[in-house]
């Protein structure tokens, strides 16, 4: 090769992209919309339930430290609801991670490779685990790392909610609706054509122009029973509102939330039920395993509220209990018992605190 030749040749251009930013924004966007399962939760059921639980959890009272903010548990709740983890960077302040890779030891993860999020494009940073808040949910033994989703634990009931919210959107859409063929007497070719052609595609009109020349060649009076026929699905032979009732119910357990609390028919205290319901039984327990990492990774210890916030209790059962405490009390004072005996004895029937 020449001297000319070796300027003659095209440089070799190079671009600085970061590698890795076009996939890893899709995964990120997919994730956040479209959940854990990729089923359902486009749905108005699973919106509810999602919207549910950023509500409970960001009313939750936190002691202990001033990171898990009402916007970061309310970040935190949806996450878990549709993808079964959560995960924070531990700075100054919360900042959550869009996608994650990990090495564990034992079980346990032991460094992360996070994905932040940024307006002008994600960018990736390895930190050890104490540096991070992974909180989770739907753990196995066989992966205690990762958490799941509620749909992806129930996916046969996402999967049927999904097909009969599809198929009733395609009727409504595709389906003529209100439209008819009516019998008129017959005419011109053309003018039959005519008739047809100005009615066609009007959604809810007539479509179909029926003459009744047939009619009358076959030796019956083209005048007598001849009525509009309806071009509109039987929807109710498909008992396809029995179904996706039931289908929603489905998914309404799925997330802790009695599907009577949707009820038409719902009164106030079959409302107070599932909010005690939803709080008690589903979010409580969530909110003490993130208290648990809290604790650990914050070096302060952590507790999370739900209950009382939500008001998931029983006014007039409190009233009660609280009158029958301080009767029982006075009742100990006056037989003169000791007050380790009075300790023990709350704390048998769960009043120690």
């Amino acid at each position: 090769m020449g001297l000319m030749d070796f300027f003659r040749r095209k440089p070799v251009e190079t671009r600085a992209v970061q590698p890795g930013y076009t996939a890893a924004l899709m995964a990120a966007r997919e994730a956040w919309i479209a959940g854990g399962s990729g089923l359902a939760e486009l749905t108005s059921a699973v919106q509810a339930s999602v919207s549910l639980w950023e509500s409970g959890l960001s009313l939750a009272d936190v002691t202990g430290t001033d990171l898990l903010d009402r916007r970061s548990m309310a970040i935190c709740a949806r996450a878990l609801a549709l993808r079964g983890e959560c995960l924070f960077l531990i700075r100054d302040r919360l900042i959550p991670a869009t996608d994650w890779a990990l090495s564990t030891r034992y079980g346990q993860p032991r460094a992360y490779r996070l994905g932040l999020p940024e307006i002008g494009g994600g960018r990736s940073e390895t930190v050890l685990a104490p540096e991070v808040l992974h909180f989770r949910i739907g753990c196995d033994a066989v992966t205690p790392w990762a958490g799941s989703a509620p749909l992806a634990r129930a996916k046969l009931s996402a999967s049927l909610l999904d097909e009969i919210t599809m198929a009733l959107r395609d009727v409504f859409r595709d389906a003529p609706i209100g439209s008819q063929i009516i019998p008129v007497p017959e005419g011109s070719a053309e003018d039959m054509d005519l008739m047809r052609r100005s009615f066609r595609g009007n959604r809810g009109a007539s479509l179909v122009i029926e003459g009744t020349a047939q009619a009358t060649a076959a030796g019956m009076n083209p005048n007598i029973g001849q009525s509009p026929d309806q071009l509109s699905p039987q929807l109710d032979k498909t008992l396809a509102d029995k179904l996706l009732t039931e289908a929603k119910g489905e998914i309404y357990n799925v997330f802790g939330i009695l599907p009577g609390l949707t009820n038409p028919a719902t009164t106030g205290p079959l409302v107070r039920e599932a909010q005690r319901h939803l709080a008690q039984l589903v979010l409580q327990p969530i909110v003490n395993l993130m208290a648990e990492e809290a604790t650990e990774k914050l070096g302060a210890p952590v507790a999370i509220d739900v209950v009382r916030p939500m008001q998931a209790y029983d006014h007039g059962g409190k009233a009660r209990a609280l009158s029958a405490m301080l009767q029982a009390m006075a009742q100990a004072k006056e037989a003169g018992l000791d007050p380790a005996t009075v300790k023990d004895a709350l704390q048998f029937i769960d009043w120690a605190d």
